[in-house]
């Protein structure tokens, strides 16, 4: 039996707030349509969350010029509150999200398994600056 190891990328970032207003943010979906975009030029116009184990999540993510869109959705594997959040995409890949701060500063480590379309770099790259969106969202609110 041939198994395939399938590379993983992480990104971090820490963010100045309390674990209880980063949980809120990444997990409501009057904050996710605020936050999850890579750029200036795209934003999610819909969101929504089950979040528990077994409950599933949808986010639209679209050109603002209305070029392009699709729905990143999956189901997840572990909830942890104030922790941890584990998912599976849609097709297939894992991703697992930890937590971990105080009563000032959040640090948030994402690890996800490579998609096999786009490059590594350009993947990494797409996901840090959707986390450096999501600290910008939750420093200024």
């Amino acid at each position: 039996m041939e198994t395939t190891e399938k590379t993983t990328i992480t990104v971090k970032a820490t963010i100045h707030a309390p674990i209880e207003k980063v949980w809120t943010c990444w997990t409501e979906p009057q904050h996710i349509t605020k936050w999850n975009q890579a750029s200036d030029d795209w934003h999610t116009p819909y969101a929504e969350n089950d979040l528990r184990v077994g409950g599933k999540f949808k986010s639209t993510m679209a050109a603002k010029d209305g070029s392009f869109s699709f729905d990143f959705e999956g189901v997840y594997s572990k909830v942890d509150k104030h922790k941890a959040i584990d998912y599976t995409l849609g097709d297939g890949r894992k991703v697992a999200n930890l937590f971990s701060g105080n009563e000032k500063e959040t640090h948030i480590t994402s690890t996800f398994e490579a998609e096999g379309v786009n490059s590594i770099e350009m993947q990494r790259g797409g996901w840090q600056s959707i986390l450096n969106s999501f600290k910008k969202h939750v420093e200024n609110i």
